[in-house]
């Protein structure tokens, strides 16, 4: 018999990058609660980081990013990115990816604010 092992409702059918997404999602939302103007402000999801676009996040051998922001221009809103692979290879499950893209989604918006993790976060850096 074939087909899918649980119906596309179950978490279980959820692919790794949909549930990536989720985990970004529920921080940006966390985050919205305290700094309404996130509303206007676009949050990716990228694989990787991409070396061949303007803006782009410069990276070596030593120092792969988790994120990035892109500031606004005109007619188009700045851009927090979330780069899912290398989030993933340095977390073991669940509860320590949501931990760290969401202390990676922090960073990125306080960057974009021009404040401090703390201030964008209280519990920012707390296990």
């Amino acid at each position: 018999m074939r087909g899918p092992i649980a119906p596309p409702q179950v978490p279980l059918a959820a692919s790794r990058a949909e549930v990536f997404a989720d985990l970004v999602q529920d921080s940006v939302e966390r985050l919205e609660r305290r700094w309404p103007q996130l509303v206007d402000v676009d949050f990716l999801v990228l694989e990787v980081p991409r070396l061949d676009g303007p803006g782009d996040v410069a990276w070596n051998d030593e120092a792969v990013p988790l994120g990035g922001i892109v500031p606004a221009r005109e007619g188009r809103a700045a851009r927090v990115v979330v780069y899912r692979r290398p989030v993933e290879i340095r977390t073991k499950g669940r509860d320590e990816r949501a931990a760290l893209v969401h202390e990676v989604v922090v960073e990125q918006v306080a960057e974009l604010l021009g404040l401090n993790p703390e201030t964008v976060d209280p519990r920012y850096g707390e296990d």
